[in-house]
This record gives C-alpha cells, sequence and structure tokens, in this order.
C-alpha cells in the first residue's frame, strides 16, 4: 500500500507535465456528458473504493446513479457493478470486504411486488460484480438502512401512517381528503438478521425518523425523529433519541434547542464513535453558523455539548456538495468539514479541544479515512464540474469520471474580495472566460446563490441553476458573490443579515460589482443579474431597487420570493422568515414590508428572465407569477415566464436544466452583450 501511495504521486505529475492543449468550447450540451461522483465508501481492508456515479441519459430524461468500484493503489479500471439505472447509492462494505450493500430503486417491466416495483429496498452484491441480490421486501420500500456486526445484522426504517386520535378521527377516516393534520407519517426500525432472515421490529415510537445510525456491535440506535415528516416539525422540534436494551430514550437537547442560538435549527449526519460510547451530529441553522453537537454516554447517562469552535473554524453546514460533515477515527478523534472563504478543508480534530489540523493544504469535498494508515485518506478533489477520487496524504489520483475535461478551455477561477460600503470585507468568486487578458472589460453576469446561510466555493462547477460556467464559456466575467449573511467568513458576517434582508446584503453586492469595474474587468454599462431560490429573491430586490451605480440590462429570476408574507405563509419551511425578520408577520410588520420587493416592483425597467418549477413548495410559483404580472401587465417591462411542470424546489430533468441554460443564454445576448 505505501509503494502505490508513491507510485500514484509519480502518475499525477507526469500526468500534470503532459496535460493536454484546451482545444474544446465548452457548450450548453457539455454538462450532460459529466458524471457525478456521489459518495465514496473504503472497504475495510483499505485495498477498495466503492462509489456510486450519476450519469445523465435522454431515455428517461434524468441524471441516476449506479455502483463502481476500483482498487485504491489505482493500478486498475474502475469496474461498474449494476447497470439498471436504480440510483444506487449509500453503499456500505461488509466486514469481509467482499460484499456491498447499498440502496436501490429497481425496476423491471410488469412487476407490482417488491423488490423490483421500483420501491427503495436494500441490496448487496459481490465486490467482483456477481451475485446481486435484493436483501429486504418491504411493501412500500425502506427510508434508510445501516449495518452491525460487521454484515450480520441490518437495521432498516418504514413508514406507515399513525391517526391521532380525537373528537374528529371518524370523519377523517370516513371521508377521503388530503387533511392539515391528524393522519401523519411515522417509522418503524427493524432488525434484520442476515444470515438467518430473521426480523424483529425494535422501534416503534409513533414518531418519524429522518435518519439513523447504528454502533459497529448493534447495541444502540442514534435517531434524528420528530412528530411527523414536515418541515415544520423537523426544522424546530426535531430531536436525537438513543435505542439501547430495547428502550428508547432522549439524551438533553438544551445545547441545541433551549441554549442554541435558534430554537429552529436542522439535526443531520449522526455518526458513532467507534467504541460507541460518543454520537455526533450537525445542528444547521438559518442566519447563524452551523455547530458541532457531541453525545457523551457515562455511568450517569448521556450528555450533549456542542464542540468548542471559539470562532476558529466553521463547520460546513447547507450546501455540502458530498460525504459526511464528520468522520470519527477513534474514541477522541474525529475529522470534520470546515469552509473558509470559498473553500472546503477537513482538519482533524481531538474531543474537547478548539483547534485542529487539516488533513489536505487543497479543497477537499468529501473524505474517508483508510484502514491501516494513520493518516492517509481517499477523498473527492474538486474538478471541472465534477470530483474526482484522491489518495489524501501523498496528492495522488486515483478515478477521474470526466478525463475528457482535460480538453475544456474551462474559465479560470479566483477568490476575490472588497469592500462593502461600511468598510466590512466582502469576498467572492470570479469566473473569466479562457484566455482572459488583463485589460478586456466584459460584460458581467452577477450570480447570486442560494440559502442565503452558506457559500460559493472556489471550485470549477457547471450549474444550471446559478450560472456557473456556462455563462463565462460564452465570454462573461461573472461574480459570484458571498454577500453578508454568507459561511466561511466567521460568525459575525453570518448574524449581520439577521433584519437586514433587502439592504445590507444587496448593498454588499453592489459594492462588489463596482469593485470589479474600477479593476476594469467589468463594463459598468453591461451588468445582469441571476439566481435560485434565494438568490432569485436578491434578483428580485436588485431589480427594484433605484439609482444603481451601474446599467442592470437583464435579470433571471430563478424560483425567487417576492412576498416575504407570502413566504411565511406558503413555504413549506416558515422558520426561516420568521428568524430572519425577528418574529411572526403580526410582531415585526415592518421588517416584513422592508425586506419584501412587493412594494418596489414599480420601479423595475431592467427586462427579467422568471423559472419557477411548477411543484415548488419551498418557495412556490405564486411568487413567480406575481413578478411575472407586475412586470408584463403594468410595468411593461421585458419579460417571460418559464413554469416547468412537475418539478420542485430544483430542477430535476435534463430537458429542463437544458432549457433553463438555453433561456438564460439566449436573454442575456439580447439585453446584456449586445445592449446599447
Amino acid at each position: 500500500m505505501r509503494s502505490a501511495i508513491v507510485f500514484l504521486f509519480v502518475v499525477a505529475n507526469v500526468s500534470f507535465a503532459q496535460a493536454p492543449a484546451r482545444t474544446h468550447s465548452i457548450t450548453v450540451d457539455d454538462y450532460f456528458t459529466l458524471a457525478a461522483i456521489t459518495q465514496i465508501a473504503v472497504s475495510p481492508d483499505g485495498k477498495q473504493i466503492a462509489f456510486t456515479e450519476a450519469r445523465w441519459d435522454k431515455a428517461d430524461d434524468a441524471r441516476k446513479s449506479d455502483l463502481w468500484v476500483i482498487q485504491f493503489d489505482g493500478q486498475s479500471e474502475a469496474r461498474r457493478l449494476t447497470f439498471d439505472r436504480a440510483n444506487d447509492r449509500n453503499a456500505k462494505w461488509a466486514a469481509d470486504a467482499k460484499t456491498i450493500y447499498f440502496l436501490g430503486n429497481h425496476k423491471r417491466e410488469g412487476e407490482k411486488k417488491p423488490p423490483y416495483d421500483g420501491s427503495t429496498q436494500v441490496w448487496r452484491i459481490n465486490a467482483n460484480g456477481d451475485n446481486l441480490q435484493p436483501v429486504t421486501r418491504v411493501d412500500g420500500g425502506v427510508g434508510g438502512y445501516d449495518l452491525a456486526d460487521g454484515g450480520n445484522f441490518l437495521f432498516y426504517s418504514v413508514e406507515k401512517d399513525h391517526r391521532d386520535q380525537d373528537d374528529f378521527a371518524k370523519l377523517r377516516t370516513q371521508y377521503k381528503a388530503d387533511y392539515g393534520h391528524g393522519i401523519r407519517k411515522v417509522s418503524e426500525i427493524h432488525k434484520l438478521d442476515t444470515r438467518t432472515w430473521r426480523t424483529e421490529k425494535v422501534v416503534d415510537e409513533t414518531r418519524y425518523v429522518r435518519e439513523f445510525a447504528v454502533t459497529k456491535d448493534g447495541s444502540k440506535i442514534a435517531m434524528v425523529t420528530a412528530f411527523d415528516d414536515s418541515v415544520l416539525k423537523s426544522e424546530g422540534e426535531s430531536r436525537v433519541d438513543v435505542w439501547e436494551a430495547g428502550k428508547v430514550t432522549t439524551p438533553p437537547m438544551d445545547a441545541y434547542r433551549a441554549k442554541a442560538a435558534s430554537p429552529h435549527a436542522w439535526l443531520e449526519d449522526l455518526a458513532w464513535s467507534p467504541d460507541g460510547k460518543r454520537f455526533a451530529f450537525c445542528v444547521i441553522f438559518d442566519a447563524y453558523p452551523a455547530e458541532l453537537a457531541i453525545g457523551t454516554h457515562s455511568a450517569a447517562g448521556w450528555d450533549v455539548s456542542l464542540a468548542p469552535r471559539e470562532g476558529k473554524w466553521e463547520l460546513v453546514g447547507y450546501g455540502r456538495a458530498l460525504g459526511m460533515p464528520v468522520l470519527w477515527k477513534n474514541a477522541d478523534e474525529f475529522i470534520v468539514q470546515t469552509e473558509k472563504a470559498g473553500r472546503v478543508i477537513p482538519f482533524k480534530m481531538k474531543f474537547g479541544q478548539s483547534t485542529g489540523t487539516p488533513i489536505s493544504d487543497e479543497p477537499i469535498l468529501a473524505f474517508e479515512p483508510v484502514p491501516g494508515f494513520d493518516n492517509v485518506y481517499a477523498g473527492m478533489r474538486g474538478s471541472v464540474g465534477m470530483p474526482e477520487i484522491v489518495s489524501l496524504g501523498q496528492n495522488g489520483p486515483v478515478y477521474h469520471p470526466n478525463p475528457h475535461t482535460r480538453t475544456w478551455k474551462s474559465p479560470s477561477i479566483q477568490h476575490v474580495t472588497w469592500k462593502a460600503s461600511d468598510g466590512t470585507e466582502v469576498g467572492g468568486v470570479l469566473e473569466l472566460p479562457f484566455g482572459y487578458k488583463k485589460g478586456d472589460k466584459l460584460p458581467l453576469v452577477v450570480g447570486i446563490h442560494g440559502g442565503p446561510t452558506t457559500s460559493t466555493k472556489a471550485d470549477l462547477n457547471f450549474d444550471p441553476h446559478n450560472g456557473r460556467l456556462y455563462f463565462a464559456a460564452n465570454g462573461y466575467a461573472v461574480l459570484f458573490p458571498n454577500y453578508r449573511g454568507s459561511t466561511g467568513y466567521g460568525d459575525k458576517f453570518v448574524t449581520d443579515l439577521i433584519g437586514r434582508e433587502n439592504d445590507i446584503e444587496v448593498n454588499d453586492i453592489i459594492a462588489g460589482v463596482q469593485h470589479l469595474v474600477k479593476e476594469g474587468i467589468a463594463d459598468g454599462d453591461r451588468v445582469g443579474v441571476m439566481g435560485w431560490s434565494n438568490g432569485g429573491y436578491l434578483t428580485n430586490c436588485l431589480i427594484t431597487r433605484k439609482d444603481l451605480p451601474f446599467k442592470l440590462r437583464a435579470a433571471s429570476s430563478g424560483a425567487g420570493i417576492v412576498d416575504t408574507v407570502a413566504e411565511w405563509g406558503f413555504n413549506d419551511e416558515p422558520a426561516y422568515p420568521k428568524v430572519f425578520k425577528k418574529g411572526h408577520p403580526w410582531e415585526s410588520p415592518e421588517l416584513y414590508k422592508k425586506s419584501s420587493p412587493t412594494y418596489d416592483l414599480g420601479n423595475v425597467t431592467t427586462p427579467t428572465l422568471i423559472h419557477v418549477g411548477g411543484n415548488d413548495v419551498r418557495c412556490p410559483p405564486g411568487h413567480s407569477r406575481m413578478l411575472y404580472r407586475a412586470l408584463k401587465e403594468y410595468r411593461k417591462v421585458p419579460t417571460e415566464l418559464v413554469e416547468y411542470p412537475g418539478e420542485p424546489h430544483g430542477l430535476t430533468k435534463g430537458t429542463h436544466r437544458k432549457a433553463k441554460m438555453e433561456w438564460d443564454l439566449a436573454w442575456f445576448e439580447k439585453y446584456l452583450k449586445n445592449a446599447k
């Protein structure tokens, strides 16, 4: 293994020295040639990596993943194990390093019963590709699973309807309808012995299990549970429960609820220490930095506390591309995914300490320790569009899913900073076209990330929602501002946005544009803006601003909010506006009005393209229809409304993603690049 890692390092240098010429001009269609690695899992003997790789297919107009495996020494070709486009995922190795378990939605024509009815089931296959077989055959499918005792036991969750008993329960049963409450989704967890195929139910608490993790020996289960499966209950009332010795207990919640910065946290990514005496999970907030909570078992019971940070590191919260944010090395050491100024950096930490040591000098999107080696990790490093698998510690490549991109005329990527109007330093990512020469003044597109409690990362990324890569490939300078409220620039930078939406962050973006104009990169007479989700909202804020210090020629508003009272009332996560506006609409009416672009729609003169998913519950299409009505019928501003049928908050179909990119480029070509 040690000699193999050195060999990989040599290959990396040879490959770099003989890099092919950049001859290919990037097109929209190139997006659909990219394969995406969505997960890696290192075998227990450290010799192989199982990974899931997603590819687009015109036949089903979707990107779905299959299971692959490769030798960690990088000296063999990757081998594809599944071919059914069943969206295989969540791969886990058995202790023998020969068997891989995973979730998949396998479908056979005419089959109406599991496991081949398209429902989610647990499957397993030998690492050599032989003996694919279903492990579960649950009606309706499973929600999640985990292995214990080297794979001898498999735990899985299932959902069921629970009817609350009250004065109107009989009517709800008698008349079929969609009721606001009274009938809710809850979960059970079952334990399957993979040697005898005997199953027993171990958890049935009439609560919904969002996720769970099992100790190595199978003696404990940590669960993120809520009253039901709704966002409303999960974002503010979910908790971590622990099953042990046939009983479910709830460790103290004060650290991540009563004493937390906000009561409306999401709980995610449970992970047990190898000895089963500690568990960790992420506490992710809107408007506040994410925290890492750690539960510790002692003779007195469970104690839960937040890992000390003291402002020395920031946990990656929303917007994680890949991988678990925390992995335990032993009972006292763990690796945590942190971010700083647009870079994701894994840190090795010790329990109770607030400082750590980076395991890599370059941004790493995901990582796993390699058994048998103290400082060797399998990781996923950013490349053009999608990551590649590497051996960390020796910087050796193991597998690149998109070798054809080495000839692409990719944009240059750099992190830039500027001063906001109040003197605060703000950062962001700048993409410039391939071959850009200093002094060239280009039309500028401002691509605004969603969240807002996340950030744009300084890596090459092809993203139809937020304008990554395809605008720069078409001759634009593109700025992705990490405005106030973004992560990676310190705790205060995140919380400064509370109570100041449609104000401080918009000023940060305006200052970023002025900086690029002053630097001679951007043409101040040709500026456009675009974004999705919160980026769409901020696009709406910018087009309603009067007296901008540059010419805003074109806009693309994707799934953007227009009225924040309607956001509180109609969206699936009402805690978001409540946190940023410091209360409900009747408690902070002035902040709701101030943050709503609604009341300034009369200022809009910018030609605006509007995108939204027809089934979006996060930013419902009513907002986009309101914007379209104001611009088309009353302001007489050039506009188009593109509503994608059946789509949720993000576009899932390849044809819809292509349509968005083509519409964006055509719109900005007419109203921005060729503006006079």
